[in-house]
């Protein structure tokens, strides 16, 4: 196979998320509740060379288009990600994903005595701040491993 042939076919419509970062491609699976269950059929191209970040993974997921809180974390764990939108095989539409403010409802707190881990009905909420993301009921700051505190399928 040369370079320039496509490792995976194209999509007629639905959308691409390219240029993640490499190793991530699972965590965007999970930010968007993909578990193989829904009968989506989904690519994934997962360290595949690039030219702007030696190797990347690439999502695509058929008749499927994005919430903008789903770009919001998907942008906290691949900040040079672009999101392709696809119609009649066709990008339509081609946004980078810009860091949010906040992120309400799709992270999980890791402090256990959190208001938000009791049995009260209230959404997670972190803002995004240099050294992660801090949540805004107790302060803790998730650093690392943002991906292991993505709420579990909605």
């Amino acid at each position: 196979m040369s370079e320039h042939e496509l490792r995976v076919a194209k999509i007629r419509d639905g959308t691409v998320i390219d240029h993640v970062t490499g190793g991530q491609a699972l965590n965007v699976l999970s930010i968007l509740g993909i578990d193989g269950s829904a009968g989506l059929s989904v690519s994934v191209g997962m360290n595949v060379p690039s030219d702007r970040l030696g190797r990347k993974d690439v999502v695509k997921v058929e008749n499927r288009e994005l919430s903008q809180s789903e770009v919001d974390v998907i942008s906290l764990i691949a900040p040079e990600a672009t999101i392709n939108i696809i119609r009649e095989f066709e990008v339509v539409q081609k946004n980078r994903v810009d860091r949010p403010e906040t992120v309400v409802g799709l992270l999980s707190c890791p402090n256990h005595n959190c208001i938000t881990n009791g049995n009260e009905p209230v959404k997670t909420n972190f803002t995004v701040v240099d050294e992660g993301v801090r949540c805004t009921y107790c302060g803790t700051i998730i650093r690392d491993a943002l991906a292991d505190h993505i709420e579990p399928t909605r």
